[in-house]
């Protein structure tokens, strides 16, 4: 998508890191996880946004992440205070009655979802605050509540009408992150509308419901499970076409959504102009479901092999399930070496899946950005760093942090 520029000449958004940096970064990593048990995820995460941020070059200039581990470690101890009593509703409820309970642990899962938009929104803070271009840094100010408050009604409306309400839901919270969002002593501006969404996410909806009814009919009729008879697989065929059909319309869509919301971000007299097509993200999912294929390949034939010299006698009359089981219970040998299989095959899938989407997406936004008006950003003064934040705890133990 092309918008008007700005005044000046439109300057590029260069990535220049690669898949074999972050890999090794990534790999290293993983490797100090386990004597660290899992503590140094935060030192992990901090090297991996260094390398998001000083890969990322505009107008020839890097971006700068100036957070450290110490503050995400912080962070996340707080974060544990704050679910202490959670923990002990959580097992007052497992006393009461399954109708109480469910009753509990539906109303939690309300204040979580609440919590979430708190938690999103603070961790965006505390990104901003240590981030820096050219030596001035940029700042977010707002109210973590007001935006979640504002996120928790329009997931209301969005059950409400089964949807329907999604362009007015992201116009309106893309404009307030981006109208608290500060570069120096300069705020950004949003000019985007819900306009630029309808068309696109309504046309995309309708084909979303039709493919979604025809398959689910043409499945049906095909009897995937015909009464007293044998599975029929060729009756996931409809099933699996028709979930093919709606990823590639939903990735083509969160392109559009990507390219126009983007570029519908001011900053003074700079304008930003995003182009990402449904295309290219499509490439990084089928990317990465080839590597993460080809990783659980090699590490189930790396996985038989180990077995079968830790566990030899259990696959001496082949494999038999039952017999391998129960001689897992009675060798430490063998259950060490399943539960360390079973943590490759997470980290390897979590990598693959970093290497891939992660770095895939960062990817796909800076090289499709320019910015117009940059050289109107030289005079902009710098703004105190955001000393209050002390990491993203909350974000982390909610799961919905980013980068």
């Amino acid at each position: 998508m092309v918008m008007q520029q700005g005044p000046g000449r439109p300057v590029p958004v260069v990535f220049t890191g690669t898949r074999r940096e972050l890999g090794g970064l990534l790999l290293r990593g993983y490797l100090l996880l386990l004597p660290t048990i899992g503590l140094y995820r935060f030192w992990l995460l901090t090297w991996k946004r260094r390398f998001y941020w000083s890969n990322t070059e505009i107008d020839g200039d890097s971006l700068e992440y100036t957070g450290n581990a110490m503050q995400l470690l912080l962070g996340f101890l707080m974060a544990l205070a704050v679910f202490l009593p959670f923990y002990v509703v959580f097992f007052y409820l497992s006393t009461l009655s399954t109708d109480a309970a469910i009753i509990g642990y539906g109303g939690i899962g309300v204040a979580l979802w609440f919590l979430m938009g708190y938690a999103i929104y603070r961790a965006r803070d505390f990104r901003f605050s240590r981030t820096l271009w050219r030596g001035i840094r940029f700042d977010q100010t707002g109210n973590g509540w007001a935006y979640a408050l504002r996120r928790f009604g329009w997931s209301l409306l969005m059950i409400v009408t089964a949807g329907l309400v999604y362009p007015f839901m992201a116009a309106s919270l893309w404009r307030y992150r981006y109208g608290h969002s500060w570069y120096g002593d300069l705020r950004f501006g949003f000019v985007g509308s819900w306009k630029q969404l309808a068309a696109q996410y309504y046309l995309t909806y309708v084909a979303v419901v039709i493919i979604g009814a025809i398959a689910a009919g043409v499945g049906l009729a095909m009897d995937v499970v015909p009464a007293g008879g044998e599975f029929n697989p060729l009756g996931l065929v409809p099933l699996g076409i028709g979930a093919l059909l709606i990823a590639l319309l939903a990735l083509r869509y969160q392109a559009r959504e990507l390219s126009r919301m983007y570029s519908s971000v001011r900053l003074g007299s700079a304008v930003v102009t995003v182009t990402v097509t449904g295309r290219a993200l499509f490439g990084q999912y089928v990317l990465c479901g080839l590597a993460l294929l080809g990783a659980f390949v090699l590490l189930a034939i790396g996985g038989f092999v180990v077995l079968g010299l830790v566990a030899n006698e259990a696959f001496a009359g082949g494999f038999d399930p039952e017999i391998f089981f129960r001689y897992m219970q009675g060798s430490l040998v063998t259950l060490i070496a399943i539960i360390f299989g079973y943590l490759l095959i997470l980290g390897a899938f979590t990598m693959m899946t970093e290497l891939f989407i992660g770095l895939g997406y960062w990817n796909l936004i800076a090289s499709g950005a320019s910015i117009a008006g940059a050289d109107s950003l030289r005079g902009v003064r710098a703004r105190s760093e955001d000393k209050a934040l002390a990491g993203e705890g909350l974000a982390d133990a909610l799961n919905v942090g980013a980068y």
